[in-house]
């Protein structure tokens, strides 16, 4: 199958997992498209909080019903995609810069499932730029404190600010993102912890003991993996 089939089948076996009456929380991106396509075919009577404006718009175009975080109860099951996945289901997500809304629905939910292709799956997370999230202002200092927090952690990059058009991309909270291309993090929390402590950081796209479970496409199948 191509990648993108592979998100596909992982999507449709997601949309599986979703019962009569739950509240769920919607993904952004390729692959998590796949799944609000894949709900919406069921239409199984769902209310559903998505992570991103994009992802509302499809979701709301193809007959779901949306809610804001916090006007349902606590969300039953989220259904994301990610960038990498690595050991014990940590993630790099937010290349679709939606981590910062993403992360408030994933930590909202009693049940997180990740959804991908088989090439996302690696050894160690780092090859994927780890996306970062910044308030404007500022934001040029901001970025050397961040290079300061990953040289701490032996990883000696500069971030990049993210451009579209000529313009740096706005999240759907009006700020920045930055991207390290850190090539490989050999302790993900302590750069989550260093990344989080810096000032100007509103969230960084490492997504660690959040996924419960992961379904992968590939070419035999959709495969499962637990942490």
């Amino acid at each position: 199958m191509s990648a993108d089939q592979q998100k596909q089948a992982a999507g449709e076996a997601a949309a599986a997992l979703v019962e009569a009456g739950m509240v769920v929380g919607l993904g952004t991106g390729s692959t998590a498209a796949w799944f609000v396509k894949a709900l919406a075919a069921r239409n199984p009577g769902v209310t559903c909080v998505a992570t991103s404006a994009a992802t509302a718009a499809l979701a709301q175009g193809l007959g779901l019903k949306i809610a804001e975080l916090g006007e349902t109860r606590e969300i039953d099951l989220t259904v994301d995609g990610a960038d990498e996945i690595g050991p014990g289901l940590s993630l790099i997500k937010g290349g679709g810069a939606a981590l910062l809304r993403e992360k408030l629905v994933w930590e909202a939910s009693k049940r997180c499932v990740v959804i991908a292709d088989a090439a996302k799956r690696v050894a160690v997370l780092g090859a994927f730029p780890l996306p970062i999230e910044v308030v404007p202002f500022g934001h040029k200092t901001t970025a050397l404190r961040i290079c300061d927090a990953l040289v701490e952690n032996d990883i000696g990059v500069a971030p990049r600010l993210r451009m579209r058009a000529g313009a740096p991309v706005l999240t759907d909270n009006g700020n920045y993102i930055y991207d390290a291309a850190c090539g490989a993090i050999a302790e993900p929390a302590a750069v989550a912890f260093a990344l989080k402590s810096v000032t100007g950081v509103v969230d960084h796209g490492l997504f660690l003991d959040l996924a419960d479970l992961a379904l992968i496409g590939g070419p035999d199948g959709v495969s499962r993996l637990e942490p």
